[in-house]
């Protein structure tokens, strides 16, 4: 059994807090270069290019004034023992991250008394059990213009494929210009009410451009990129060939009467940053 104190993921969780939101991961700048290279309307070709300056600013500089919901995904190995609270080890890494990173604090306490919390605290934690004595820690801060847009429906099963590509259409055109696009969607379907949910944002982590094992859903999610593209929403809603970088597509189990269904979208700016203690 191999032993790691908590305040290890408390040091890499304020680290990484910090260079999620300053640094755009290399996979979402590639897929925004090649978007603009095959788009054809010149508003969102001049949109594209101030994306890409935004992004290229650097100095520490946060990508994106809403420096988000601190989204924490702890991938805990069965042979590892953590020294202490696991949740406070977290809380702790975000609260000294979004300090010393001087990040923007969007948490309020209490949904409707809506007191900031003044340290970006508590997290979005999410806690796996796997294999081995490692821990993989994924840091992705949402922003909620996006986190907004994104919805979930409880389909009969007899909507079948045809009902949840039109939920997923339906969910983007509703969307429109509000998450900043071009947007990544994430999408879950199987499951439960709130599975469908997670697999939906952890969607989201999977690298641009990469497709579902399964050659039925690769198939959807080529499909759903085109049909959402030529929406003609565009960059910032300016029109053009990009409204969406990428569809992904999780799915899983799930009960006979049911089929979940669950749409989550992030804006230009996909934020995440791993790291194996």
């Amino acid at each position: 059994m191999r032993e790691l104190d908590g305040s290890a993921i408390t040091q890499a969780v304020a680290r990484m807090c910090v260079e999620a939101n300053v640094n755009l991961p290399e996979d979402v700048k590639g897929a925004i270069e090649a978007a603009r290279r095959e788009e054809r309307w010149p508003v969102a070709k001049d949109i594209l290019d101030r994306i890409a300056e935004n992004y290229s600013v650097g100095g520490g500089t946060p990508i994106c004034q809403d420096t988000g919901a601190a989204c924490v995904f702890l991938e805990v190995g069965q042979e590892v023992h953590i020294a202490g609270d696991v949740t406070e080890a977290v809380n702790e890494g975000v609260r000294r991250g979004y300090k010393e990173g001087y990040l923007r604090k969007s948490i309020v306490g209490d949904p409707l008394r809506r007191v900031n919390t003044g340290d970006n605290t508590p997290a979005m934690l999410y806690t796996e059990l796997v294999p081995g004595d490692r821990v993989k820690i994924t840091v992705a801060p949402k922003g909620f213009g996006s986190e907004n847009m994104s919805r979930i429906a409880m389909l009969k099963p007899s909507d079948g494929v045809e009902g949840v590509k039109k939920f997923i259409l339906e969910t983007v055109e509703l969307a429109g210009p509000n998450p900043c696009p071009p947007i990544v969607v994430g999408v879950g379907v199987g499951g439960t009410f709130d599975k469908c949910a997670l697999m939906a944002k952890k969607a989201l982590l999977r690298e641009m451009g990469s497709h579902h094992p399964d050659p039925f859903y690769a198939d959807l999610e080529r499909e759903m990129l085109e049909k959402i593209n030529a929406l003609g929403i565009g960059p910032q809603g300016f029109g053009g060939r990009t409204t969406a970088l990428a569809v992904h597509i999780e799915t899983m189990a799930t009960h006979i009467a049911g089929l979940p269904c669950a749409v989550n979208i992030n804006c230009h700016v996909t934020r995440h940053v791993t790291e194996v203690l």
